[in-house]
């Protein structure tokens, strides 16, 4: 079947990503952003908000199975997980495969994209907006973390992107993760997706890890290889200890089968590896970059996909 309609995603003032729908499911304006969840021919079922791509049933494994357990295998034994952002629940669907994770609280500001993934994305949340373990806060996540202390294990900033139009920009700034730093416990982990890794776009991702790095102390870019995305996409991860980024596979792998149960398509302990070796020109980036992220001086990305700073 030939696609009957083409979303033309900006990845830049110049570069455009068209992804062929045969079918349009939903289109509304919720209070906060555009949202659309159409079926993609290639790629099936999609989650569209504000003209971005955000998730699809063909390859959203790569990147949520990679945002959840990076951070919890560097953690250890995660207990308590906040997910800000992650109204789609595949981030929640693959923290729960911990055995030791006892309680998942999700923060996502809109309540209508949360409810129609829940209602039209099965295939990606797989009963986990409904598990008993999780709590879903419709709230904004930055006042909920800013109210807790030395609560959380792991935290996965599953954000859109810091469009200037949109409600995430806040949630990339110092501000934001210095109260993520209070909220996690001495042993915690704070994973956040932080954009394109293609060599004109990777300002965000360099400037972006530079500011987690000023509040933590510590913080490393790792790479998700997802197609639907335009690029390698990149992750970012933060901590008050030095990360261990030369682990085993062998002892990942480990760590896997005694505390993961649920079956894997994407992590295991080479891709962990795998994605903690980033290019150099990524890493040149990020030792080079200066510039911290604030309130008042925030990431500047138009609806357009150009880097306003």
């Amino acid at each position: 079947m030939d696609a009957s309609v083409w979303i033309a995603e900006r990845l830049s003032p110049v570069d455009i990503y068209q992804h062929g729908v045969s079918q349009m499911l939903m289109h509304k304006q919720t209070a906060f952003q555009e949202m659309s969840i159409v079926i993609s021919e290639s790629y099936g079922k999609a989650l569209v908000l504000d003209g971005k791509w955000q998730t699809c049933t063909g390859d959203e494994f790569i990147y949520h199975e990679l945002i959840a357990h990076l951070p919890c295998v560097l953690h250890g034994a995660p207990k308590r997980v906040l997910i800000a952002g992650g109204a789609d629940g595949g981030a929640a669907r693959e923290v729960l495969k911990w055995k030791t994770v006892e309680e998942v609280v999700i923060a996502d500001l809109d309540g209508e994209v949360v409810d129609a993934c829940r209602e039209m994305l099965p295939e990606i949340h797989q009963g986990s907006l409904n598990d008993a373990r999780v709590k879903i806060q419709v709230a904004d996540a930055f006042d909920l973390i800013e109210a807790s202390s030395s609560e959380y294990d792991v935290i996965v900033a599953d954000l859109t992107d810091p469009i200037e139009e949109g409600p995430a920009y806040p949630l990339f700034t110092r501000e934001f993760f210095e109260a993520c730093r209070a909220a996690l416990t001495p042993d915690g982990v704070l994973i956040n997706q932080a954009g394109s890794m293609a060599p004109p776009w990777v300002t965000l991702l360099a400037r972006v890890t530079k500011t987690m790095e000023s509040a933590f102390g510590y913080a490393v870019a790792a790479a998700a290889p997802v197609p639907t995305y335009g690029s390698l996409w990149g992750l970012t991860i933060a901590r008050t200890k030095p990360i261990e980024t030369d682990l085993s596979p062998a002892k990942i792998d480990e760590l896997v089968q005694e505390y993961v149960q649920g079956s894997l398509r994407m992590f295991d302990g080479s891709a962990f590896v795998a994605a903690l070796q980033t290019p150099r020109y990524v890493r040149q980036a990020i030792e080079q970059e200066q510039t911290i992220y604030t309130l008042e001086n925030p990431p500047a990305l138009s609806a357009e996909g150009d880097r306003r700073e």
